[in-house]
């Protein structure tokens, strides 16, 4: 054993026994079990998850809300920090020992996608919620003891204490950086920051509308605070969330339960006629329709972050674009994962964006269970977990 795990010269080409929190059907609470994690094959990366944590797409997936896309067994969990146990054939830009964090949207550099600059899609590593196996062989890197298959889950499944991914899904960090904040870059934080940055440009001096402050709305919050925004409005039917909100650069706060009348109506009185920019971070039809009303008619801008059930269509009418109001989605923030997020990484490591504050409860990965209930709660941002 070294610094707390396996060495990797002796596990290099070997399956590795190890714990993981697997779920073996909708809502079930999770079952901490030894699993065997096969060698990384060509392209792919071993690595050893040091901390995760638990995002909203989490919770989804484990209740089972999308039916196409529940299947079981399977290890959950895509926002993780680590280091890298061994790598497969072919990988040049990873080494064992590396620190990195997994990325659910991975970028493979040779795709169509990936050289345009337009966008962050990949055709090989991108973001797939159907996706259950590696890219390579169609089959899994997990089993049960008994030899049994285990799912994958979002290019990364980092409810284990080992995992393996696409090497187009890891991001190499540099070594002094903290990696229980640099968990945060591999969701939450990079699709909010991002979002800001990336997609809507917030200028200084702007107003914002931000639509559900869980981790990725305070992110958008710390984004355009980081930007210059002048007004940020945070949005939210649970009043505990203000307190954090305004500490990470919520200006004003409305719960739309103490108003009798639609929130757009109320925003667009306290700004003159409407936000610069909305952000819909809750994945409700309805309150996506109030983030885009309430942008100013002309030239408001709404970037939608939140994961809608299908199969709601968007609740606008045709005719409501011709008003000049703009609305876009985003996926990771825009970022490009291996090319761009170093950078950003390294942003935050001279404070531009205060990682530190998300992380509200730390718990070790046997008390995962507790650790879902706490955001079931609407009591933690981030919980992060010490494997």
């Amino acid at each position: 054993m070294e610094n707390g795990f396996r060495n990797p010269s002796e596990t290099t080409g070997k399956v590795i026994t190890c714990k993981a929190a697997i779920t073996w059907g909708p809502g079930e609470p999770f079952v901490i079990e030894e699993v065997r994690v096969d060698p990384p094959q060509k392209m792919e990366v071993r690595i050893k998850i040091l901390f995760t944590s638990i995002c909203h797409t989490d919770l989804s997936a484990w209740q089972g809300e999308n039916e196409a896309q529940r299947a079981y067994p399977r290890i959950l969990g895509h926002e993780a920090s680590g280091i890298v146990e061994s790598v497969g054939e072919g990988v040049m830009d990873i080494k064992k020992g590396d620190h990195v964090v997994p990325i659910f949207n991975g970028e493979c550099g040779d795709c169509l996608y990936c050289k345009c600059e337009k966008t962050n899609m990949c055709e090989r590593a991108g973001v797939n919620p159907f996706m259950t196996v590696m890219v390579n062989d169609g089959k899994s890197r997990f089993s049960c003891k008994e030899g049994k298959p285990i799912f994958h889950f979002l290019n990364t499944s980092t409810f284990s204490e080992y995992t393996v991914v696409e090497s187009a899904c890891v991001v190499k960090i540099d070594p002094d950086a903290s990696l229980k904040t640099m968990t945060l870059l591999s969701c939450g934080v990079s699709t909010g920051v991002g979002a800001a940055w990336n997609i809507a440009n917030v200028k200084a001096g702007s107003t914002v509308a931000i639509f559900g402050l869980g981790a990725v709305g305070l992110a958008v919050a710390e984004g355009a605070r980081a930007r210059g925004a002048t007004k940020i409005i945070g949005v939210d039917i649970n009043p505990n969330k203000f307190i954090k909100g305004r500490a990470m650069g919520i200006t004003d706060t409305i719960n739309p339960r103490d108003f009798e009348k639609p929130v757009h109506e109320c925003i667009r009185e306290m700004t003159g006629g409407g936000v610069d920019y909305s952000f819909e971070c809750a994945g409700i039809s309805e309150v996506l329709r109030e983030a885009f009303l309430s942008t100013h008619e002309g030239w408001g801008l709404t970037v939608i972050l939140g994961i809608h059930t299908s199969p709601k269509m968007l609740p606008l009418h045709p005719m409501e674009l011709f008003t000049g109001r703009v609305i876009i989605a985003s996926v990771f923030g825009g970022f490009k994962g291996k090319t761009q997020l170093p950078n950003f990484a390294k942003e935050c490591m001279q404070g531009v964006v205060n990682l530190e504050d998300f992380i509200t409860h730390e718990l070790p990965f046997e008390k995962i269970n507790e650790a879902f209930q706490l955001l079931i709660d609407g009591i933690s941002v981030r919980c992060m977990l010490h494997l």
